[in-house]
């Protein structure tokens, strides 16, 4: 019989909570899962896969043998460790390594044609994929990194754990919400021996998914799309990509804005003067009939849209700024904005100035 952690019982209790959209959804795909059957290699497998390539592509020799023993004589060494010093052997895979790990360098903005090239043998290909991915993912670059793993399978990796969990955070982080929950079941269904901190993250990360809603207009939603933005800019990523994902934001930002007047129109007559948000009179119109509540928002301010250009003029010198010069900018800026919009806004703006830096 077998027996799951408690993380994987939370990951289960999480998944009860998903709405019947978004299950039907997921049902409609058909899924493998083998129950245990996935495991981290044992370290004489993978010191022997490790010497078979290394034999095979021609670079075991006098200088490299040593090498390789040392690497493989450190008990002290975590296993994907050993493998990823094994895979810098390779001229090419060393230079690689080395350069995504230098911190002072850019990014990289694609995923390596080594890693793509399907020729390479697959422990090759899997685990120098896995390697890259985490490094990278430790720098918030989840779009190459969630690539890089899609092109190679968890079977051909000597630590199947390590590749499911980097690729649900970086499908997480991308707000790919079901591919995520299916890359975290196989994590927490699949994986015999998975590290505790890994299910516990992973489980943790369900929950969070099962609060998203299928709603583009639903704030969590426009928030992580805000995130998105900012990540990338802090990249300095400010190309086509997310300037689309800032369009898309401040689309949708619109589109509430929109919906929250579209409860009014038409409908602040019939309940006694007041609409449907408890809006009295003429339902805070430009010309209100009667006064307004001390606790409710004014709606008189004018069409109570984002200016984007404004938006963005303000965001290139949010960092210059004076405190109360920004507090005067944004309040003139979101006026006619309710006042539980105007925090995401702010951030927004915040977000861009990071990109100006």
């Amino acid at each position: 019989m077998v027996r799951r952690s408690w993380w994987a019982v939370i990951g289960v209790v999480a998944v009860a909570t998903v709405s019947s959209t978004a299950a039907s959804e997921r049902e409609s795909v058909p899924q493998v899962y083998s129950f245990g059957t996935l495991r981290t290699a044992a370290p004489e497998v993978a010191r022997e896969q490790a010497l078979n390539w290394l034999q095979q592509a021609g670079l075991l020799n006098a200088e490299t043998q040593p090498r390789f023993d040392a690497i493989w004589s450190d008990a002290n060494r975590p296993l994907l460790d050993k493998v990823a010093a094994t895979l810098a052997l390779h001229p090419a895979a060393e230079q690689l390594l080395r350069e995504v790990s230098d911190l002072g360098r850019s990014v990289p903005k694609e995923v390596p044609a080594l890693i793509k090239d399907k020729k390479q043998p697959a422990f090759f290909r899997a685990n120098l994929a896995l390697v890259f991915a985490k490094q990278i993912s430790s720098r918030r670059v989840y779009e190459e990194a969630l690539e890089a793993l899609k092109s190679v399978q968890p079977e051909d990796v000597v630590d199947p754990a390590a590749y499911l969990f980097h690729k649900a955070v970086a499908e997480h982080a991308l707000i790919r919400k079901d591919d995520a929950s299916r890359t975290i079941l196989r994590l927490l269904d699949d994986v015999a021996d998975a590290p505790e901190r890994y299910k516990m993250v992973a489980s943790l990360m369900l929950l969070d998914l099962q609060t998203w809603r299928n709603d583009e207009k639903d704030l969590l939603q426009i928030s992580k799309l805000m995130d998105n933005s900012g990540r990338r800019l802090d990249l300095a990523r400010g190309g086509p990509k997310t300037q689309e994902i800032q369009k898309k934001i401040v689309f949708r930002l619109d589109e509430v804005i929109k919906e929250l007047e579209n409860q009014c129109n038409g409908n602040c007559s019939g309940n006694g003067g007041n609409c449907p948000g408890g809006k009295p009179g003429n339902g805070g119109g430009a010309n209100p009939t009667s006064p307004m509540q001390d606790s409710n928002i004014a709606t008189n301010g004018g069409p109570g849209r984002v200016d984007e250009k404004k938006l963005k003029e303000l965001a290139e010198v949010w960092g210059k700024l004076p405190e109360k010069e920004r507090a005067k900018a944004m309040m003139e800026l979101t006026k006619d904005l309710p006042p539980r919009y105007r925090e995401i806004i702010e951030n927004y703006a915040k977000s861009l100035a990071r990109g100006q830096k």
